[in-house]
């Protein structure tokens, strides 16, 4: 889902700004009156810290999108390209079972779509213009369908509770490590003084460390969603349009000017990072599952 970079940034993002205002508010006490750990409290704050970041991060995730790469939302079809766009999307919604999502087109060269939003029934399918250039109507149904099956598995609201699970861890043994940190910087004058400076940047540092290596999670759970979200596609459209949706993509690798950030949300994924940090599984295994039934 190509959602995904953006999430994980605003959700980093998000993480930031509530340990900053905890702290400065003061109410991120976590040491008990003779100075150790309430691993209760500890416990309880991160996981209302990591689901905070996840939530709001899904909340926010729509307009985010519409911001990254500019799209315009099909309010009244002007030309047959945009009332064949809402008109199969409509359809495959229903075929779904979910509401009708936005349709939107974003002015982009590059062979590539992505769906987003906070639940199946308030959902949005943008397109590149690049997609509907380069693709034939019939393969550029397969994406749609992909996409739209992306919304129907509630890929999106699995993400956040995954997203905010490894939160919490992250900013439970950020903490710890902060405090670590500060009784080796501390002398035996500032004993009963609270946390200092030191805590607080060894917290911050070893919570971007862990936000990137708990993205590692993010990113394969997102490449298993890409298969199933194959399989749909070649339920609602057909799977011999989803492999050649697929092979089409596979000719045009020059790929994917999505903004970085959402890159994990778009049809045919980054091949520049690599395997664990990628969104999507090689083209190749998605063309070779979908033959294979799976």
């Amino acid at each position: 889902m190509k959602r995904i970079f953006l999430f994980i940034l605003t959700n980093l993002a998000v993480l930031f700004v509530i340990n900053i205002t905890l702290r400065l508010l003061g109410v991120d006490k976590i040491l008990n009156a003779g100075g150790g750990i309430n691993f209760s409290n500890l416990l309880i704050m991160s996981a209302v810290i990591g689901f905070a970041g996840s939530i709001i991060s899904l909340l926010m995730s729509k307009w985010s999108a519409k911001r990254s790469v500019g799209a315009q939302v099909i309010e009244n079809p002007s030309d047959p390209t945009e009332r064949w766009l809402v008109e199969t999307v409509k359809r495959q919604a229903l075929s779904a079972g979910i509401g009708m999502p936005e349709v939107a087109i974003y002015d982009a060269p590059d062979v590539n779509a992505f769906a987003t939003g906070w639940n199946k029934n308030n959902a949005l399918v943008a397109v590149s213009t690049g997609l509907l250039h380069n693709m034939s109507r019939e393969e550029a149904e397969a994406v749609l369908a992909h996409e739209v099956s992306h919304v129907a598995n509630g890929d999106m609201v699995t993400l956040t509770l995954i997203q905010g699970v490894v939160n919490t861890f992250v900013v439970f043994f950020s903490k710890l490590f902060g405090i670590f940190i500060d009784s080796l910087l501390r002398g035996k004058d500032d004993e009963n003084r609270g946390p200092g400076i030191g805590s607080f940047i060894a917290e911050m540092v070893a919570q971007l460390v862990l936000g990137v290596l708990a993205s590692i999670i993010v990113m394969w759970f997102s490449r298993q969603r890409e298969f199933r979200a194959d399989a749909g596609g070649a339920s609602l459209a057909g799977r011999e349009k989803m492999i050649a949706a697929l092979e089409r993509l596979k000719m045009n690798h020059e790929q994917a000017s999505l903004p970085q950030e959402m890159a994990a949300s778009g049809i045919s994924g980054g091949s520049a990072m690599s395997k664990l940090f990628m969104t999507h599984p090689p083209l190749e295994e998605r063309i070779a599952a979908l033959r294979a039934g799976r």
